[in-house]
């Protein structure tokens, strides 16, 4: 059981040794690094999950939703747990649930029960994302504190650009509930060790006593309302459908009786002390477009791939590989950067790398595979890296003990709501934009009659050495014709969308003279008041 906070005097993290230190936020990372996989792994596995379980094409996308609903709603809350239960007991009780119920999830019966159990895996993972962030800090100073940036970012982006490798890979290797039950052994482990070497505060249970019942509901309905929205109003025109727009008034109403709670409640779920400073608002802020930009563009490639060039899981993997190898290799510079360059500086190049990278990705056609993509693909991976170390630093230096914890909850909130609209918000300008570009090249082939029909013969004449019946082989000349109009009117679109999303990211750099890096916290105890 956690300890009482009356059993000893308080724990100083920053004076534990070294070597205790790096094992503690190792085993930690390696926990948020299996949560936050998780979220993608599923990606290019969906078909055979929906074919296993006989789900229909609506349902299966909720095997995602529901993970990213329930997280959203654990990470603001883990700070909170964190100082009832202790960082101990919170992450091994997290680790180890989050092993229990992927494994309910390898064993799911139907597309209801495996929607609950990711609910459930996505909700009790959840605590360990904010965790590692605030015991990182809370541990390590100077230039070893400076590394924690660097190597949670890496974390943060290289889990949800693996997740569909990794888990395309499995599948053709052992099937998609092996999906779920890798996690088990790796799990139990991360588990056990938590148990065994985390110790870095003290629990306060009577904290469990004062939980603010409203306040967490309202918290919950809010987030979750508004992972509802933003999955389903792609699909359903948006506010035009009575479900929608309710779930979006009901999300609205949650988020002012949330808000209300949590300025006048006398124990509150989540504290937004943390705002009360400018420049971790504007670290936020960075941090919800960075998240827009890591989720959107994880998300547009392998859909590019796989509905323009027809790529298989594996191959979408292997393409996409280069994406995580170059964030790798992107941690050392960005954290031997951030301990020598004004941090301002290292976040105006990475954003302005960023846009740079999208805006390649602009001139796709669709014959581009794994050359093609490389540069594009490089430039935004190792431009992302330059973007999360300093925005991590900016949002967390100067806070400790329990407004730490609340600061590194709100700022990942801020990252995966930054993926969730990032998400939405592009699979509705790709459908938008590709109905506009099959407009405009349906009407240029309109106004080019003539070459329009010579094209359609050539391609008959040529079908007709396979298919005798002239009217067959113009059939299927026709077929092949609107597929190519509707493959480059896609291409297009992607182009576009990425275009639209590199203006994102420089505007985004109007914001940087405005942040000035705080100092950093004073060490001392993480139970500090």
């Amino acid at each position: 059981m956690p300890d009482s906070p009356s059993s000893s005097a308080p724990i100083n993290p920053m004076a534990l040794p070294d070597q205790r230190k790096f094992l503690i936020f190792g085993v930690m990372a390696f926990g948020q690094f299996m949560a936050l996989i998780d979220i993608q792994i599923v990606a290019a596995s969906l078909n055979e999950v929906q074919a296993g379980l006989s789900a229909g094409p609506d349902e299966i996308s909720w095997v995602q939703t529901a993970y990213l609903m329930a997280e959203l709603v654990m990470i603001p809350f883990a700070a909170f747990l964190a100082q009832s239960l202790s960082t101990r007991w919170l992450f091994a009780l997290s680790a180890g649930l989050f092993t229990l119920s992927s494994a309910l999830c390898g064993l799911a019966w139907s597309i209801e029960s495996m929607i609950a159990f990711r609910a459930l895996q996505g909700f009790v993972g959840g605590a360990m994302v904010p965790t590692v962030f605030a015991t990182g800090f809370a541990m390590f100073s100077g230039k070893q504190r400076a590394m924690i940036p660097a190597i949670l970012g890496m974390v943060s982006v290289l889990a949800p650009t693996l997740g569909p490798t990794l888990g395309g890979w499995i599948t053709d290797a052992a099937g998609w509930r092996w999906v779920f039950y890798v996690n088990v052994l790796p799990g139990t482990l991360v588990t056990l060790l938590a148990l065994a070497v985390i110790k870095v505060d003290r629990a306060d249970l009577p904290m469990l006593r004062r939980i603010d019942w409203v306040h967490l509901g309202a918290m919950a309905v809010f987030l979750a309302g508004l992972e509802y929205v933003l999955e389903e109003g792609p699909k359903n025109d948006w506010f035009g459908d009575t479900g929608i727009a309710a779930a979006a008034w009901i999300a609205l109403v949650a988020f002012l009786l949330f808000l209300e709670r949590s300025l006048r409640s006398s124990s509150p779920i989540v504290k937004l002390s943390p705002f009360r400073k400018p420049t971790f608002i504007f670290a936020c802020i960075f941090n919800l477009v960075i998240g827009f930009g890591l989720y959107a563009g994880t998300y547009l490639v392998p859909l590019f791939l796989g509905r323009v060039r027809g790529y298989n899981a594996n191959e979408i993997g292997t393409t996409v590989f280069i994406a995580g190898i170059v964030q790798f290799c992107g941690v050392p510079i960005a954290a031997a950067l951030s301990q020598r360059v004004d941090q301002r500086i290292i976040i105006t190049v990475g954003l302005s790398l960023f846009a740079a990278g999208l805006w390649l990705f602009s001139y796709m056609t669709p014959e581009w595979g794994f050359a093609a993509l490389l540069l594009p693909q490089a430039v935004r991976s190792f431009a992302i890296m330059l973007c999360i170390v300093p925005s991590v630093s900016l949002a967390l230096n100067g806070f400790e003990g329990p407004e730490l914890r609340y600061a590194s909850g709100l700022f990942n909130l801020m990252r995966n709501l930054g993926g969730a609209i990032g998400i939405a918000l592009v699979t509705t300008w790709l459908q938008d934009v590709t109905r506009f570009h099959a407009l405009r090249l349906s009407e240029s082939l309109g106004a080019s009659t003539r070459i329009a029909t010579d094209t359609l013969r050539q391609l008959s004449h040529m079908i007709q050495a396979l298919t005798p019946d002239p009217a067959r082989a113009m059939l299927i000349a026709e077929s092949v014709m609107g597929r190519v109009v509707a493959r480059a009117a896609l291409t297009l679109a992607f182009n576009d969308v990425f275009r639209i999303m590199a203006w994102l990211f420089i505007a985004a750099l109007v914001m940087v003279p405005f942040c000035r890096p705080p100092p950093q916290a004073a060490t001392g105890p993480i139970e500090a008041h």
